[in-house]
């Protein structure tokens, strides 16, 4: 083999897992989708297995627009999740300082003594 029948075969191969990509997003988008019945999600499917670079087609031309706004609404919604996940987990930390503040403010409050404030804010400075 010659350099041009690497360079067409690599194309193909770019060409084929491209497709393969596109396929998967298809279904994905499919059964994604509420507005669709089952009925038509199996006739999309049916007909990318008989008819698979026509159907494909097809699909993005008519639902091209809808498939970019649900990819779009399920990444904001996915990103709102992370970050309230990352905010429920980030505040359950407490500093040194915030805990020997609350231990002052029930010191004042005459809730614990001298003696237990003491104790509090030297487990706080250990931690």
């Amino acid at each position: 083999m010659d350099f041009w029948d690497w360079f067409w075969l690599m194309v193909w191969w770019f060409c084929f897992f491209a497709y393969l990509i596109l396929l998967f997003q298809i279904i994905a988008d499919l059964f994604r989708d509420p507005s669709i019945g089952g009925w038509a999600k199996a006739f999309w499917v049916v007909g990318l297995i008989v008819l698979p670079f026509l159907v494909a087609l097809i699909y993005i031309v008519a639902r091209g627009k809808g498939m970019a706004q649900r990819q779009l609404k399920e990444a904001v919604e996915n990103k709102a999740a992370a970050d309230e996940y990352i905010r429920a987990t980030a505040g359950t930390t407490r500093s040194a300082a915030s805990e020997i503040a609350d231990a002052k403010a029930l010191l004042d409050a005459g809730a614990i003594s001298p003696d237990e404030f003491a104790v509090l804010k030297s487990r706080a400075l250990a931690a």
